[in-house]
């Protein structure tokens, strides 16, 4: 470590900035945001800088430096364009003992303005270490998406409380096991859902005298996408990472799997067709059963777990059982596997409707409203179709859709697997009887998807990415 991080009370404390350009503009915003009182000297000023002379935030002198300048203040930064000018006031400073910075000019400074991620009362400092101030901001701004502005909140509900909470619990153990479930549980996501009196009335309930012999879990129903890491939201990765127990479905890539907690115990309940690891009734009484136990339970589902994910039915049961549950949406296979396949679900010219149905209903059968399917100037997406594909290209043709009509099947959309095969609803089965994809395979039947020749963007990788096989675990058959 070359440099020593440190946080200093700035507020209500002198502070020079020497220089009046766009730079210098930039470090009194950062020691105003501080609370420090900020003198300005320089001949001129940029156009922000004046404005916050006129609204009374700074003082400013119109004048070159002196040195009698640096007498009396905390801190100083040199932004002039004149490296001589700096130097000299690096060299007064230190000399004095007083922290100095001195723009583009690493070796005279005795301190650096580090790129900040304000969360207030939260704040997080990147350095470099004086080496790439680039750098620095580019990890700011990966922090900047992966910190919510809630947090902030979180840390000054958290700080009302302190008193009451040690108070409250005597041991220190037991003070600990408190805050990680209000940091890292359901009061935390309702501080960052903007749920204020929610997420009070949760702290209040951990407050009370029973709350560790209650001490229930949450269930978190996340959409983990159609195979890409990258589509995963930041929320959801949030909540994946502090869950305890993952309970997961077959249509989970590997990699999205991998980004759970290493410690949290995974619990896998796949179905593929004809074969279910558990019943879904099973696994609705094992959410419920875990989250009695006082487990944060992650239920991660590809896809979308509101679009054919049977999402609905598991939420009924916690909300039946009195268990508190979050439900994440995902981009749902149809979204992903058509974008990536280069296929636009809608398209004036083409479509101005888009219908997304099931391919195998709850009985097995294949009984949908055929003709409402038919209507022309429409997309319709098939999930877990594969299996009834000669079915479904009968009754299509059978109520009218012509055998020209282009289909797509999109085979293991987003991952390193995807392969798109196109044709007509009169030809596609025989390019499928030669070559079978491999589930998960989504249809798509309409005219965009004579777009795919013009807009095929994706190239899948040669090798999976993410440093593990983007494999899907199971399959839509």
């Amino acid at each position: 470590m070359d440099l020593l991080p440190l946080f200093l009370e700035m507020r209500h404390r002198p502070c020079l900035v020497v220089g009046g350009g766009a730079t210098a503009a930039r470090k009194v915003s950062t020691l105003l945001r501080a609370g420090a009182t900020v003198t300005v000297i320089a001949p001129e000023l940029a156009p922000e800088l004046v404005r916050r002379v006129q609204a009374g935030e700074l003082v400013h002198q119109a004048r070159p430096f002196m040195t009698e300048d640096i007498q009396g203040q905390r801190l100083i930064i040199a932004a002039t364009n004149d490296r001589a000018v700096n130097r000299r006031i690096a060299e007064l400073a230190q000399a004095a003992d007083i922290p100095v910075n001195v723009v583009d000019d690493p070796e005279s400074c005795t301190f650096i303005l580090p790129s900040i991620v304000d969360r207030s009362p939260v704040t997080v400092a990147i350095s470099s270490g004086k080496t790439s101030p680039v750098l620095a901001r580019l990890l700011r701004t990966r922090l900047e998406a992966l910190i919510p502005a809630g947090y902030g909140r979180l840390a000054e509900l958290s700080g009302r409380y302190r008193d009451r909470v040690k108070e409250r619990f005597q041991e220190p153990a037991f003070r600990r096991r408190f805050w990680d479930r209000v940091l890292q549980g359901a009061v935390a996501e309702r501080v960052l859902a903007g749920q204020m009196q929610e997420a009070e009335a949760l702290i209040e309930q951990e407050l009370a005298p029973d709350a560790l012999e209650r001490d229930i879990g949450e269930v978190y129903l996340v959409g983990a996408g159609p195979g890409d890491p990258d589509l995963i939201t930041f929320r959801a990765l949030r909540l994946m990472q502090q869950a305890d127990v993952v309970v997961y479905d077959r249509l989970v890539a590997t990699p999205i799997l991998n980004m759970t907690r290493r410690d949290a115990q995974r619990i896998y309940v796949g179905k593929q067709r004809n074969h279910h690891a558990l019943r879904q009734e099973e696994i609705n009484r094992l959410l419920v059963d875990l989250a009695k136990d006082g487990h944060r339970v992650l239920r991660l589902k590809g896809g979308d777990p509101f679009i054919f994910g049977r999402g609905g039915e598991e939420i009924d049961t916690l909300a039946a059982e009195g268990i508190p549950f979050q439900v994440i949406p995902g981009i749902t296979a149809a979204s992903g596997c058509a974008a990536y396949a280069g296929i636009p679900l809608t398209h004036r010219d083409y479509a101005q409707s888009v219908i997304f149905v099931t391919g195998h209903l709850k009985d097995g059968t294949i009984d949908l409203n055929w003709p409402a399917l038919a209507q022309p100037h429409q997309t319709v997406v098939f999930y877990m179709g594969l299996a009834g594909l000669p079915i479904i290209v009968e009754r299509l043709m059978a109520h009218g859709v012509p055998p020209d009509m282009p289909i797509a099947l999109v085979q293991q959309g987003t991952t390193h697997l995807q392969k798109v095969y196109t044709g007509t609803l009169a030809t596609i089965w025989d390019q499928v009887a030669a070559d079978p994809p491999i589930p998960p395979t989504l249809l798509i039947v309409g005219e965009v998807v004579r777009l795919r020749d013009k807009l095929n963007w994706y190239q899948p990788p040669d090798e999976p990415v993410h440093g593990a096989t983007t494999e899907i675990l199971g399959s839509e058959s």
